[in-house]
């Protein structure tokens, strides 16, 4: 890729923002020589803005938020350079996000980017090699920045152009945070989370779920993407999806995201939880839903059964249903 080149005057950067300590740090300290600083983050199904926004606040930076989903999506397909633990594809991961990054740099007509990466602070994704690979792989690698480690790395041409005075970057290196804690006093950030990667795909049982979405509902549905954060997810033997709320909060999400196509299932006379079977359901499993559903009830339930109460867009249909030992429906839970 033919890079732009940078103006001889002027000094605008755009920063990741994770909302981290780090990506925090790196905005302070370029800003710190006068540097005009703004902040982008990327949202998707696997994570979310909410920590960058809080962090773009604190310290008082406009925070740009673009959609991450489709790149990510397909990262998760498809990654060039493999997976961490999980389902992580990190290192392309963080290059996608630095090439839309530099498109949207270029769009407003800003110089540089950076991000709060510490050389070796992650032995995986942030070695002298990956840093390498995304910078390669990201397109801007000559005007990438990482200030917390710049010293430690080859200078890019904001820095070698004076644009970047490269003698008030810094030379952090490892997985110590006493230096950034000492910063974060200087520069009065006073809160800031601690250190967590916050991608749900680096989690076993999160991917487990994205795995069997990937398998059956295909990698179009976004809307079942998102409710991988909600609820308890079971796949019921004849291949309908069956969501499970674990409380007020998720039967409340599982009502509001039901389409007229969906079963939407929850008790009557005893309190319990409400199931939503995505799509069209075999009548087999929209009745083991149901018991599914009594089987996590309250068991205050009648004798004779639980009572539930079956949604279909406008249409409500309510039937006694016998309850479904755990034993009987654990080997569905994803």
């Amino acid at each position: 890729m033919n890079e732009p080149s940078i103006p001889a005057t002027g000094g605008r950067g755009l920063s990741l923002l994770s909302g981290g300590l780090d990506s925090m740090l790196a905005i302070c300290v370029l800003r710190a020589q006068g540097l005009h600083m703004e902040a982008i983050v990327f949202e998707s199904p696997f994570f979310s803005s909410r920590a960058a926004r809080k962090a773009a606040g604190a310290i008082g930076v406009r925070l740009h938020v673009l959609d991450f989903t489709a790149d990510i999506v397909g990262l998760v397909q498809h990654p060039p350079h493999g997976f961490g633990g999980a389902m992580n594809p990190c290192i392309d991961c963080h290059a996608r996000m630095l090439n839309r990054a530099g498109a949207h740099m270029t769009e407003i007509g800003f110089d540089f980017l950076a991000t709060g990466e510490v050389l070796n602070q992650r032995p995986m994704s942030q070695n002298r090699r990956s840093l390498q690979i995304v910078s390669a792989d990201c397109g801007y690698a000559d005007r990438l920045v990482r200030p917390l480690s710049a010293q430690l790395l080859d200078p890019t041409e904001p820095e070698r152009r004076g644009l970047i005075d490269r003698a008030r970057l810094l030379a952090l290196n490892g997985r110590s945070r006493r230096a950034q804690m000492e910063l974060a006093r200087q520069y009065g950030i006073r809160e800031y989370p601690a250190p967590a990667g916050g991608c749900l795909l680096t989690e076993g049982g999160f991917c487990r779920k994205l795995q069997d979405l990937l398998a059956h509902e295909g990698p179009a549905e976004l809307r079942l993407m998102h409710l991988l954060r909600t609820g308890r997810h079971l796949r019921l033997p004849g291949g309908a999806k069956c969501i499970v709320g674990r409380n007020h909060m998720d039967n409340e999400a599982l009502e509001a995201a039901a389409t007229p196509a969906d079963v939407l299932i929850s008790t009557r006379n005893v309190p319990g939880p409400t199931l939503l079977l995505p799509g069209s359901a075999s009548a087999a499993d929209v009745n083991l839903a149901c018991g599914v559903c009594a089987g996590y009830a309250d068991k205050r339930a009648d004798a004779a059964g639980t009572m539930v109460r079956l949604m279909r867009g406008a249409e409500a249909e309510e039937r006694l249903a016998a309850p479904l030992e755990r034993a009987a429906f654990e080997g569905w839970i994803l």
